[in-house]
This record gives C-alpha cells, structure tokens and sequence, in this order.
C-alpha cells in the first residue's frame, strides 16, 4: 500500500465513509500476498517509501505476469521488472499501460510518476556498452521520481567529452558515474562534482578486466572523496540510492 493510498484510507476514516473496523481490516490484509511461489510485500512503499521491485531472473514469465498483476490490482502505480527476458515481456504485452525497454531487459507497468525529487540525477558512462547497465539505472530512477540527464559515452580516453558537460555534472544532485576497463569514470567525475557520486563497475573489458572485478577495485580505491560504490553491473541498486539521495530534503 503506497503512502498516497494510506492518507487516502485515513481521510475517509476521519470523514466517516468507513468505519474505524474496515479501515483496520484493510492495513491488516496488506502486509503481504502469499501467491505460493512468492510473498509480495505490500507494505513496502509505505516503510520504505518505494514499493517492491520485480527482479526477473531466475522466475518464469507466468510468475512474472503473476507477480506483476497482483502488485497492479493493490493500487501500485508503476511496477519495475529488471532483468526481464522478452519472452516475459511478450506475455504483458497485452496490457495497454506495459513498456519493454530491450537494451536494459527493464519492464514497466505502468505510467511513469511526476519528478518530485529535490534536483537531477545524472547518469554518465565510459563507452556506449555501458548503456544497458545505466538505462536500468536512468529507468529505475525515473520510475522513482526523478529528473534523469544521460550523458553517454563521456570516458576517460576522450577526457574533453566529459568536460564539455560542466554545467550539468556541476548543477547534478547525484551523479551514477557507470564504467567498465579500468573504470576510472567515477574518480575523474568524483573530484569534479561537489554531490554524492555513485559508482556502478560494468563487466565491459577485455580478460584482465575479470568481469568487472577491475573496474570495482578502481572503483573502491577511488582517491576522490564522495565516491560510493555498488555491485558489478546493478544499475538498478545505483538508480534506487540516487533516488534516496535525491529525495532527501536539505541544501540542493
């Protein structure tokens, strides 16, 4: 159950459309929905202030279409699936408010929310190949309520790209810095911005770049300051705490 849809229960309970009883049948019935192969957490927006998101490998496209559907009937806006197969994605493909984003294997049901985060986040990567891993960035953030600026393919070989977009890392409120190789992105943009900069290591590379362990190791050696960093690959755990930060009242 969303906040929205809480104050909304709250209102009618104060207006007298329900009774005290309903409304506490209503909280009860929340918590969790046991669908037998999975518990979906229905108060997780409220606790969190985000609701459950869909991780789609590893279950078939019926649990998917499952899972999804349920989240819709309780009243959840948007629904994020990360690593959707298209063969999940065919089957959602009947319902008129679904988008499948091929290139990040990220579904959506739903309407994307308004921006209701404090500033911007930027998503900038080395190369073009990693685009799939900060689209599941960019996307996640957006379905979160943000305002996402992409910067793509700003790597440290042609350093001059970066810094022809002073203005938008400077004006950033978070920046996800996303970079396989030797993923120097994150230091180069870490001691350029004065927001929090989250770096996502990629798989991208050649063998010594063991699957990303190079990039994360650069990453969490970072000689900047402000530079976090999260696991090979998850754009999606990049875009949520860009969001968290983002949606955190103080100094822009």
């Amino acid at each position: 159950m969303e906040k929205a849809s809480i104050k909304d229960l709250l209102t009618k309970v104060a207006k007298q459309e329900i009774s005290v009883e309903e409304a506490i049948l209503q909280l009860k019935m929340e918590p969790f929905e046991d669908l037998g192969f999975a518990k979906l957490d229905h108060h997780r927006a409220l606790r969190q202030g985000a609701a459950e998101v869909i991780y789609g490998a590893g279950k078939t496209p019926e649990q998917i279409q499952k899972i999804a559907l349920s989240f819709r009937e309780k009243g959840q806006n948007a629904v994020l699936i990360t690593r959707m197969a298209k063969e999940a994605a065919d089957l959602l493909s009947s319902e008129p408010d679904f988008t499948y984003y091929p290139l990040p294997k990220v579904g959506i049901l739903g309407s994307m929310p308004p921006a209701s985060g404090v500033g911007k986040i930027v998503v900038a990567t080395g190369g073009t190949s990693d685009m799939p891993v900060a689209e599941e960035a960019a996307l996640t953030a957006e379905v979160l309520g943000n305002e996402v600026v992409r910067l793509y393919d700003v790597g440290v070989a042609g350093l001059h790209r970066l810094l022809s977009h002073m203005e938008e890392i400077m004006s950033a409120r978070v920046i996800i810095a996303i970079a396989g190789m030797e993923g120097a992105l994150a230091s180069v943009i870490g001691g350029l911005a004065d927001c929090p900069v989250i770096g996502v290591p990629t798989s991208v590379g050649y063998g010594t770049s063991f699957g990303g362990v190079s990039a994360l190791l650069s990453m969490l050696n970072s000689c900047a300051s402000g530079v976090s960093v999260v696991n090979i690959d998850n754009g999606f755990g990049a875009g949520y705490l860009a969001s968290m930060i983002n949606h955190l009242e103080g100094n822009t």
